[in-house]
């Protein structure tokens, strides 16, 4: 099968990936009990942490072995089941999340647990199902738990691959949405059913929200930017409020960051609302949840640009630019 390797990513993995023609099929556990799936991959979707964890260098291999090959999301069919599946079956449309693993999506075949996918529903494309599950499903995890219909949530980063899905799933559990963007994509944003947008380009987004004064429930922040966000958040916060931490800049500034605002007490100089570093669950039941919600139209996929399998390294070289409206998809297959 064909599949898109790495062996080191340094100066970008972008520079490193080789298409290899003949790497091998990968084979279903043979333990009993285990519940996998050979999928045929149709389409995957690229997420910032393919190419974060891939440029890691000495820690990249510890994390998965090598050579690897990238890709969390995908779409396809299933060709296989181990014996102990009953709910799966061979020829069924299936979409995940597979996580960082030596043997990732970009490959024309995946072994899936079953605990990490589930069915496509009617009407939703191929791409649309690629793009949803790491981007839906860290935005529905981040949010779900900590709202009720009514309560005002502050998105930081509305136009990109999560945050298209944040305000959409914010809109669905019953929220007011205020979610920031460059002035080309307000548009977007207005359709996603954001009711606030903050040109962050031509204002200060800190001090916007604290004249807003504390109305919000939760803030999940898919940026890291502004740097005094959290700070801020005192002030436009409710007290009972929550801080979730999604994305931010891969850094030694941002790690020294994170440690403070999860370490720091208020009476040293830290925030006085409660800071979390998102942990995704990934969840099946979430999983599914996102894929009725699809099959509604409550949420859709927003798409940036569809790639095919050899044009991989070219779609590496878009999403790293961070200027993507939504998730950037590589064809696998038709």
């Amino acid at each position: 099968m064909k599949a898109w390797e790495y062996s080191t990513a340094a100066g970008g993995l972008e520079k490193n990936l080789v298409l290899n023609p003949s790497a091998p099929v990968p084979t279903l556990s043979p333990k009993l009990g285990d519940s996998e799936l050979l999928v045929r991959v149709l389409a995957a979707s690229l997420n910032p942490a393919d190419h974060k964890v891939a440029e890691l260098g000495v820690l990249s291999k510890l994390a998965v072995r090598h050579p690897a090959t990238p890709g969390m999301d995908f779409c396809g069919r299933v060709v296989q089941t181990t014996s102990t599946v009953d709910n799966f079956a061979i020829g069924d449309l299936v979409f995940g999340n597979l996580g960082v693993t030596q043997h990732g999506t970009l490959a024309e075949y995946i072994v899936v647990p079953t605990k990490a996918c589930a069915h496509v529903p009617d009407g939703v494309s191929v791409e649309d199902a690629a793009a949803t599950p790491v981007a839906g499903l860290t935005e529905y995890e981040a949010i779900s738990p900590h709202v009720k219909p009514g309560d005002k949530i502050f998105i930081n980063g509305g136009s990109g691959g999560t945050g298209t899905f944040g305000v959409q799933i914010a809109k669905a559990l019953g929220c007011h949405v205020t979610t920031t963007c460059s002035p080309g994509k307000i548009d977007l944003c207005r359709s996603l059913g954001a009711d606030d947008i903050i040109n962050y380009t031509a204002t200060d987004v800190a001090e916007t929200l604290r004249a807003r004064g504390q109305v919000f429930s939760l803030v999940v922040d898919n940026v890291g930017l502004p740097e005094n966000l959290y700070k801020a958040a005192d002030d436009f916060l409710l007290p009972q409020g929550l801080f979730v931490q999604v994305g931010a800049p891969l850094s030694l500034a941002t790690a020294k960051s994170i440690m403070s605002r999860s370490l720091l007490p208020s009476f040293l100089g830290g925030g006085q609302r409660r800071y979390q570093l998102f942990t995704p669950q990934n969840k099946q039941e979430h999983l599914q949840q996102l894929a009725r919600w699809l099959a509604e139209k409550k949420i859709r996929a927003v798409i940036d640009h569809v790639y095919d399998m050899e044009h991989a390294p070219k779609a590496f070289e878009v999403l790293k630019l961070g200027k993507n409206a939504g998730k950037i998809v590589v064809r696998i297959a038709e």
